[in-house]
């Protein structure tokens, strides 16, 4: 179906070509998964199908790219519409109306379908990705999540043969990815539809692949064979995989089901053993909300809960001068309430990650932390002001806010221009916000556009701005979205070790493995609630949906990460 013949992409001003040999083969009818470290070419290679690389991003292709017999030299990207359906990073940037139904329908439309056929089609797609409640939303009023779901959907009403997706579950919760795992599986499977995805949380797609594509290197040869084979040697691997070479495990288990078949060994080693628990997190006890039925929302029984439960998490903090206080905040868009009676509470050097399904509310809270959203009800203080009420140029030294969207803080035309400009916003020494890039982005020149990064090197680049003025409170919005794992274990290795200084940082995340790492609590939300918080081994483990991989593998037992069993066996476990 996808045939690449001694591709080649160089694009103007670089000095090495972006791709360079790709000779190789996908067939009809199965999921391919496209693997690799951030910024080897993964985008390109995926543009190169759609034939938005060359005919839109420019650079230089050679060699070809024949996509259902049609060449995409000469086949430019609406002539390539019927046939292949593409969906980027940035959902954002492919929508063209307004609301949700008419988006599903503005593709088909594009394409002269019949309106019955079209009506059927969207009702079909509503259905398949949980959108039917949102039928009428306006898009910019959707979650990030929420917005990814409405991509792909806009993708799938024309019945494309072909889809290319970039990073599909990114900014999903892990239920969500789920849902829309399983809607490609019946794609695949039922209609033969060829599906070719770059994916970075591989812990939730390489199960389902048919075969893997590595990418181990900018510009080198890519390596195409088995998903098991190639996790082998490949750089990066998920955490099921990861565990099953420390534990010499063959056949290498992809899933989370073949692993605990053969973990009963690594279990009886680990028996005596106890994973380490942060002293932050052993001084608080877990603090479960019951969920309220929603018809008895607000009545009596809801707001004596509520109070009750405001009640545990105040006698549960022992902090007496926390960076962010909010007691009972509510936030009310238009006939949503987007946030009802939270309280939270940051302790300085704690990470609290904020999990919970799209739409709970996570960015909310966020916003109004960062004075970007006035509470309807309750009280924020962020080092004793009250955010939204505060000049935004003396709640800049106290709080940093790195959203979903990197580009959002991104200006210049530069690398170098833009953290030239933090360090002088910040009043940080020269070369302060420059050292970070270099830690968390290595090989990036100072000339580089931003365009022309990643998304995953974007938000990277947009973590370093903000890291540069060290506000006390740093926020995080989907912070490892599009990162690689060695990526994220920079980037985690630079939140400890703000952590370890005194700086409290709050992260809105759907990555679970993300959250066992890093975070000494975890708080879940769920329309707009508080639902539990607690000690991070103490809330995940017990949740299907929130639980990483290794604690799935070793339940009962409270392992949350590979190195944390690799430390267990060492020390001679």
């Amino acid at each position: 179906m996808i045939r690449f013949e001694r591709v080649s992409v160089r694009y103007e001003g670089t000095e090495h070509p972006t791709l360079s040999g790709v000779d190789l083969t996908v067939p009809e009818g199965e999921l391919v998964l496209l693997v690799g470290p951030s910024g080897v070419g993964k985008s390109t290679l995926l543009g190169t199908v759609s034939g938005l690389v060359p005919h839109f991003t420019g650079g230089l292709l050679s060699g070809r790219v024949i996509v259902g017999g049609r060449d995409t030299r000469t086949h430019k990207p609406r002539e390539l519409a019927d046939l292949v359906g593409t969906v980027g990073q940035d959902p954002l940037a492919h929508f063209v109306t307004d609301t949700v139904e008419d988006e599903l329908a503005y593709g088909m439309e594009s394409l002269g379908l019949a309106p019955d056929v079209m009506r059927r089609r969207v009702e079909e797609t509503l259905d398949l990705l949980g959108l039917a409640e949102l039928r009428d939303r306006p898009i910019a009023t959707l979650s990030g999540g929420q917005q990814q779901r409405v991509a792909i959907g806009s993708v799938l009403t024309p019945h494309p043969r072909v889809l290319v997706l970039d990073e599909p579950t990114s900014a999903l919760d892990p239920a969500a990815a789920e849902e829309v795992l399983a809607v490609l599986q019946r794609l695949v499977h039922d209609l033969g539809t060829t599906v070719l995805m770059a994916e970075h949380r591989l812990e939730r797609v390489v199960q389902y692949a048919d075969q893997v594509v590595l990418l181990p290197a900018p510009g080198a040869a890519p390596v195409m064979g088995p998903p098991a084979e190639i996790m082998k040697v490949s750089p990066v691997r998920p955490p099921v995989a990861e565990l099953g070479l420390l534990a010499g495990w063959d056949p290498l288990p992809l899933s989370v089901r073949d692993a605990r078949r053969g973990a009963g060994g690594l279990r009886e080693r680990l028996a005596d053993a106890a994973p380490p628990v942060p002293p932050e997190a052993s001084a608080r006890p877990t603090v479960v909300h019951p969920p309220v039925p929603r018809a008895s929302r607000p009545g009596r029984f809801a707001r004596l809960l509520s109070r009750k439960a405001e009640a545990r998490v105040a006698a549960a903090d022992p902090v007496a001068d926390p960076v962010t206080r909010v007691e009972g905040l509510g936030v009310r868009r238009g006939r949503v309430e987007a946030l009802r009676r939270v309280t939270l509470t940051v302790a300085p050097g704690e990470t609290v990650a904020l999990m919970g399904r799209n739409g709970a509310g996570k960015s909310t809270l966020l916003g109004a932390l960062v004075g970007m959203i006035e509470p309807t009800a309750g009280t924020v203080r962020v080092g004793g002001l009250a955010p939204a009420r505060t000049d935004p140029r003396a709640m800049v030294r106290r709080v940093g806010l790195v959203p979903q969207e990197p580009r959002d803080l991104l200006y210049a035309d530069t690398v170098a221009a833009e953290c030239a400009a933090a360090d002088r916003d910040a009043g940080a020494a020269e070369g302060s916000c420059r050292a970070l890039v270099s830690e968390l982005l290595p090989g990036v020149g100072d000339d580089t556009h931003p365009r022309d990064l990643s998304e995953g090197q974007r938000l990277a680049l947009a973590l370093a701005l903000v890291l540069t003025g060290r506000p006390p409170l740093l926020l995080l919005d989907e912070p490892t979205r599009g990162l690689d794992y060695a990526a994220k274990a920079r980037l985690v290795g630079v939140l400890r070790g703000l952590a370890a200084e005194g700086h409290a940082i709050v992260l809105a995340t759907h990555d679970v493995e993300l959250a066992a790492e890093l975070a000494h609590r975890v708080v879940i939300l769920a329309e707009g609630e508080v639902v539990a918080d607690g000690p991070t081994g103490r809330v995940v483990v017990s949740s299907p949906a929130f639980a990483p991989q290794t604690a799935k593998i070793l339940a009962p037992q409270e392992w949350l990460t590979v190195s944390q069993v690799r430390g267990a066996l060492e020390a001679g476990a």
